[in-house]
């Protein structure tokens, strides 16, 4: 697999994106949850494991300024 070589300014407005992505996912989670899992079509893949991907995402490009991503999973 070959590396990709993104921009330092191209990768801050992604890591902009993804911060601003999950900050809407926790404004309205419940709803938001349900919606995933029907179209995602089984609750493996639920809101939390997004999130969870977003916060990878972030910490890849250099974000992750919170440490969101060493954080504990919530709990049910």
């Amino acid at each position: 697999m070959h590396g990709v070589n993104l921009a330092h300014d191209h990768a801050a407005e992604l890591t902009e994106l993804l911060e601003f992505l999950n900050a809407w996912l926790i404004s309205d989670h419940d709803h938001l949850n349900a919606s995933l899992i029907s179209y995602v079509g089984h609750p493996a893949y639920d809101i939390n494991q997004l999130k969870t991907d977003l916060a990878r995402f972030t910490f890849l490009l250099g974000g992750d300024t919170d440490g969101e991503l060493f954080q504990p999973p919530p709990t049910p």
